[in-house]
């Protein structure tokens, strides 16, 4: 019986332990969805180990142990690369922003939503899958009188971009081949700074190829945008996928050390974050943080504050 116990748990850790492997030899869309999980699953690997050692004490089980823990510490170091350094809390914020996916059919928790949004202070508002602010977009214009996206620049609701601040030259476009209109790009000046702002909204990167060829898409597009820059969204997976990972690398984009996990809600904190702010020099990161409620979403909102360095 113990034989069988072990055997089992052999198994099942050395299956995780290979599929969460994989991406070192090849990025295989399909298990994108494990790769955002890497650290977690190393973790769970590695219980498992421990667990299967005490049926039995047997070198398999302290290999898989190995293995599990030089996954999870890789994992977190991948997620670290990208952290900027802290910036002077006695440093004046340039703005603040709030990015939010609401899901798209969440109208039960619009009007409270467009209160939360109205309250925030925020400077900045980037609404996905809008829709349930299509009706609240009035009294939110009170407050956001600048806006881009439900009916501004494309018929679909899907991205709302709302400004207290003039939007530069706004423009929509088009990310990879799945989806339309899920890239917002405008410019703000903060008193004299121009900074570079956009909204996307990612597929979900085991839908065939067409992730890569988003990220792809935002390759291309974010050197043509000189000076300080924003990107934030909805990017349907964590900063360890490779191909985030590649385009956080060539766009020279930055994050905070520790982003805050934003699904699934019922994880809480122990969630992942597929819902990200980056930022590129000279303008940084202060800080990013959670909206404890997620009025109904299946994602937790963002709310973030920038400062410029000198």
């Amino acid at each position: 019986m113990r034989d069988t116990i072990f055997c089992v748990f052999s198994v099942l850790t050395t299956l995780v332990l290979t599929i969460i492997s994989l991406r070192y030899v090849k990025d295989f869309y399909l298990l994108s969805f494990f790769y955002s999980f890497q650290v977690h699953l190393a973790a769970a690997a590695a219980a498992a180990s421990v667990a299967a050692f005490l049926i039995k004490r047997h070198w398999y089980a302290l290999l898989t142990l190995g293995v599990s823990l030089i996954l999870a510490v890789h994992g977190v170091v991948m997620a670290r690369e990208f952290a900027e350094p802290a910036v002077d809390q006695n440093r004046p914020a340039l703005f603040k922003l709030m990015s939010f996916n609401i899901e798209n059919d969440n109208f039960a928790n619009g009007g409270d939503i467009a209160d939360m949004v109205i309250a925030s202070g925020a400077d900045v508002v980037s609404i996905l899958e809008a829709e349930p602010l299509l009706s609240e977009l009035p009294r939110l214009l009170k407050t956001y009188p600048y806006y881009i996206g439900c009916g501004v620049g494309m018929q679909e609701c899907d991205t709302l971009v709302l400004s207290k601040r003039p939007l530069i030259e706004p423009r929509i476009r088009n990310l990879g081949l799945l989806w339309r209109n899920r890239l917002t790009i405008s410019t703000i000046d903060f008193d004299g700074q121009k900074v570079n702002f956009l909204a996307a909204h990612l597929t979900k990167p085991y839908y065939d190829e067409f992730h890569g060829l988003e990220i792809e898409d935002l390759a291309e597009i974010i050197p043509s945008l000189p000076g300080p820059l924003v990107l934030a969204g909805d990017f349907n997976t964590s900063i360890l996928a490779p191909d985030v990972q590649y385009l956080m690398r060539s766009q020279g984009l930055g994050t905070v050390s520790l982003e805050p996990a934003t699904w699934p809600i019922a994880a809480g904190a122990f969630g992942i974050p597929i819902d990200h702010v980056f930022s590129r020099a000279p303008l940084r990161l202060k800080s990013v943080r959670r909206i404890e409620n997620s009025f109904g979403s299946n994602h937790f909102g963002l709310m973030a504050e920038f400062a410029v360095d000198p």
